[in-house]
């Protein structure tokens, strides 16, 4: 990863409304095509991806809302053949249906580099130690903190047991800790970032 911030992020207003609005007629139209759960709900309220010329516009479209997520559970909202689809996560289902959602090799890479960004945004630096205490599970942000900071050239400890987790982070003299903000809140030093 380069060294310091990307471009985007002393972009002016300007220019992050230009790329928002390019990618969002991108996401649009590729929902729209493939997903047939966009298309009904773009048809039923009479908007297109056409319809898409500026950012405002985006209050035409329909929410998609998590019911809509359970109603096509598993594998209904996959905008992407599965086959297609590397990494399959999921919510718990303690409220209902778990809602379920599908990330490509590309996605993968992109969120990498976002939470690289954030990473180095928030402090952190190549070489220091980050101690990610999301689990493993099938919740979608505790994979994505490793591959983040391993990109941006820092040591990752992985996850340890909740007992030891404020003692192991001392003796590592870590200096971040990516967590739940529930969690642990008061182990982190003056100055660590999470």
């Amino acid at each position: 990863m380069q060294r310091g911030l990307d471009a985007i992020e002393s972009a002016s207003r300007d220019e992050i409304s230009a790329l928002q609005l390019n990618r969002l007629r991108w996401s649009i139209a590729h929902a729209y095509q493939n997903v047939t759960h966009y298309r009904q709900a773009f048809d039923s309220a009479g908007v297109h991806p056409s319809d898409l010329k500026d950012l405002s516009d985006l209050t035409r479209f329909p929410f998609l809302v998590k019911s809509d997520l359970r109603v096509h559970y598993p594998f209904g909202m996959f905008a992407v053949p599965r086959e297609q689809v590397v990494r399959i996560h999921a919510s718990s289902g303690t409220t209902g249906q778990p809602t379920v959602v599908g990330y490509t090799r590309k996605d993968i890479d992109t969120w990498t580099g976002l939470v690289a960004r954030s990473i180095y945004a928030a402090g952190g630096r190549p070489g220091h130690i980050v101690h990610v205490a999301y689990g493993y599970g099938l919740f979608t942000g505790g994979l994505g903190c490793p591959y983040g900071a391993e990109r941006l050239g820092c040591s990752v400890v992985p996850p340890v047991g909740r007992a030891r987790r404020v003692i192991d982070r001392r003796q590592r003299n870590s200096q971040a800790q990516r967590d739940r903000p529930s969690e642990d809140a008061g182990t982190v030093r003056p100055g660590a970032y999470t």
